[in-house]
């Protein structure tokens, strides 16, 4: 299911300028689709942003949004998710990759972060259905410990200059 998350979200880039209408138009794509699918790519999704919460990954998130609570971190990895495939996956392997990128702000004008890409299948399900998604779609979690050499002040920037190179000089003064 991973390939058609994916694929929805590349349809759902095409004439979209800022994350939260990547997430609107995956939504609104996905709410034309099966009930069994919707919930399949809520699980997808939800598999990804446990891949996902690694610790210099949210260590590279608070250099890009100057700061970044654990709601804030899911939020900047649910910007990325709106960013396509190639991009998530680099970031997740080396995050110092997303140094050449640029963070497009949301409706709200916040930087790296998109709340709504999280409810897109509930939102495509209550559009499909009338109803919330079902109690069975919500997985256990799934996330992995956070690597514990990653265990420091973030607002270090003699570590995050050694850590995040790149980020580190395009986001650091």
């Amino acid at each position: 299911m991973t390939d058609a998350f994916w694929s929805l979200i590349e349809s759902a880039r095409a004439d979209s300028t800022t994350c939260c209408e990547v997430a609107a138009n995956a939504a609104a794509l996905l709410a034309t689709r099966p009930p069994a699918e919707i919930v399949a790519t809520h699980q997808a999704l939800w598999r990804l942003m446990d891949a996902s919460y690694v610790a210099p990954l949210w260590a590279a998130a608070f250099l890009i949004r100057g700061g970044c609570s654990d709601d804030g971190f899911d939020y900047f990895r649910g910007w990325l998710l709106t960013r396509g495939r190639q991009v998530f996956e680099a970031a997740v392997a080396d995050p110092d990759s997303l140094a050449g990128l640029t963070p497009t702000p949301d409706l709200t004008g916040r930087i790296g972060t998109c709340e709504n890409t999280l409810s897109l299948a509930q939102q495509a399900h209550g559009a499909a259905t009338g109803e919330d998604l079902p109690d069975a779609a919500w997985e256990p979690g799934n996330r992995p410990a956070l690597d514990p050499s990653w265990d420091f002040d973030f607002e270090n920037e003699t570590e995050m200059r050694q850590r995040l190179p790149r980020l580190a000089a395009v986001h650091l003064s």
